[in-house]
């Protein structure tokens, strides 16, 4: 049992406002009844992981999420104990699905990796990654390890939607996919080619959209795990083999969700300890932030039907931590200090669009040669990205900014949609730190504003200090500040706050990001000796 992850950017249709309705759940004792336990708090991860697709493989659990247009993608989270994570690799190495991940002629913004699959065959003690890209066609990727390296095993025609995948008990491979229709189809034994593809449910309108399957088999039935965007889980049970029929059970709808402002918790996966017992992790809408991952228990009636646990009639803020085995070490943090030292960049690390590669180097610091010559951020290849972390959290950057030419642009934003950022402009042999905004996109992710300069301040030297602080708590727009140092310890605020929008339209949240362009010629650099992030 294992399986199968979600999302459709395209069909959201609900708003992400908490409800405050009540969804089906048996309820905890509140308040001194968990006191007694070790807990854990919700959000388990208050970084932007969406579409989370979990398993258990021995001892150590596993995660999946999407990224979009983020670059390497599909990022596996690895866990001894379901609440504390780190990022241990990508299942894409590199989004190769035409120019427009290049940025060359075409952007990707919010394609890319959507809701798709991590499993373990254990057969041939292979992961295996599944997942559709740009309506067009599904890729298969596998690796014997989550660390990598990844390769492509094969391209399949058909464009699994939001697909599950399913190692049956004998080793058949299944794939739970679709949007309101729902279909499983079955692989070929080495997992190339699909050998049938069957409807296997239609969703009643009177729930409307169901998507992002998750595929189990669980004590002989098969479960479809669903979404219905964005406030509601429901699941289908078949007793008659993968290609049903099918009945269908709500799980949750307008459950009130664990963060302040935030959405209801849906579209996750179920995972079952090495005890026995049973969660679910769930994400939460909780822009501007992004959508963070929040676990709950599960149990099951006696007819076979999962039902979370609440407290006080709401997805839990705390619950008695899982009973696990004691972990063999400590998860590397997802936040803190990154020198750049070793020949590869850490897997927290993403860029915006797939890199040119001969533009940047780490060991001795991150170098960024400009790469693009334009007056657009959007346009810019080699922007490094790196994950904000809720609710408030300052990034700082030493920047070494000797090898910058004219024209060229260098600093780290806000990222998203909307932003903005504090950086260096290089003209006519000067040097000056500035705080720039109005860099925007419409509806269709085409720029609508390259930036106004609203603030500067001459600089010398070749060392600079920049800081973003970012508070992405959800419910409102919230603001993010910049500010710099020429010596690392006084820093000196730069222009008024910038208000980081919550629409979710972009899915992916607000991410700090690294960059350096050209508005004349190539050949310009600069060097980033140290990047931290850092919580109050």
């Amino acid at each position: 049992m294992d399986l199968s992850w979600s999302h459709q950017p395209l069909t959201r249709r609900r708003t992400l406002a908490a409800a405050t309705g009540l969804a089906a759940g048996a309820l905890l004792p509140p308040g001194p009844a968990l006191a007694t336990a070790a807990q854990y708090t919700n959000p388990v991860i208050w970084q932007d992981f969406a579409d989370i697709d979990i398993i258990r493989v021995g001892d150590t659990y596993y995660a999946s999420a999407s990224t979009m247009h983020y670059s390497p993608g599909a990022p596996v989270l690895r866990s001894y104990d379901l609440v504390n994570w780190e990022i241990a690799g990508h299942s894409v190495p590199v989004l190769d699905f035409g120019a427009k991940y290049d940025l060359n002629g075409a952007r990707g913004y919010v394609r890319g990796i959507w809701a798709s699959s991590l499993a373990y065959r254990p057969s041939n003690r292979t992961f295996y990654w599944l997942g559709q890209i740009d309506f067009a066609r599904t890729y298969l990727y596998t690796a014997t390890a989550v660390e990598g390296p990844w390769n492509r095993l094969t391209t399949i025609s058909t464009p699994y939607y939001d697909a599950g995948l399913l190692v049956d008990t004998d080793d058949t491979l299944y794939v739970a996919y679709g949007n309101t229709t729902i279909s499983v189809a079955q692989l070929s034994p080495d997992g190339r080619n699909q050998v049938r593809t069957q409807e296997v449910f239609r969703t009643p309108s009177s729930v409307g959209t169901l998507e992002g399957a998750r595929f189990y088999k669980i004590n002989g039935q098969y479960y479809i795990f669903l979404t219905r965007p964005a406030n509601g889980q429901y699941i289908l049970r078949s007793s008659s083999g993968p290609f049903g029929p099918y009945t269908m059970r709500q799980v949750l709808l307008d459950l009130r969700g664990p963060i302040p402002g935030g959405g209801v918790p849906h579209q996750g996966g179920l995972v079952r300890t090495q005890s026995g017992a049973w969660y679910y992790m769930a994400f939460v809408d909780a822009y501007p932030g992004g959508r963070m991952p929040a676990l709950a228990p599960v149990t099951w009636t006696a007819d076979g039907w999962p039902v979370v646990q609440l407290v006080n009639g709401a997805w839990g803020t705390t619950y008695p931590s899982p009973a696990v085995p004691t972990p063999p070490r400590q998860v590397t943090p997802m936040t803190g200090v990154d020198t750049f030292d070793g020949t590869t960049l850490k897997p927290r690390w993403e860029w915006n669009h797939n890199p040119d590669n001969t533009k940047w180097s780490v060991g001795n610091g991150l170098t960024l040669r400009t790469a693009t010559v334009t007056h657009d951020l959007y346009w810019a290849r080699n922007t490094l990205t790196h994950r904000i972390q809720g609710p408030t959290s300052t990034a700082t950057v030493q920047l070494d900014h000797s090898a910058m030419r004219d024209g060229d642009r260098a600093g780290l934003a806000l990222l998203r949609d909307s932003s903005a950022w504090i950086g260096l402009k290089r003209d006519g042999g000067a040097t000056r730190v500035v705080m720039v905004t109005g860099l925007t996109m419409d509806s269709n992710w085409n720029t609508t504003g390259t930036g106004t300069e609203i603030a500067s301040a001459p600089v010398s030297g070749s060392r600079i200090w920049l800081r973003a602080n970012a508070d992405i708590r959800p419910g409102a727009p919230r603001p993010g500040t910049f500010s710099y140092s020429t010596d690392g310890i006084t820093f000196t605020r730069l222009g008024p706050a910038f208000s980081m929008g919550n629409d979710w339209r972009f899915f992916m949240g607000y991410r700090f990001a690294l960059f350096n362009h050209a508005t004349q010629a190539l050949g310009g650099a600069v060097r980033v000796t140290r990047f931290e992030v850092s919580t109050p």
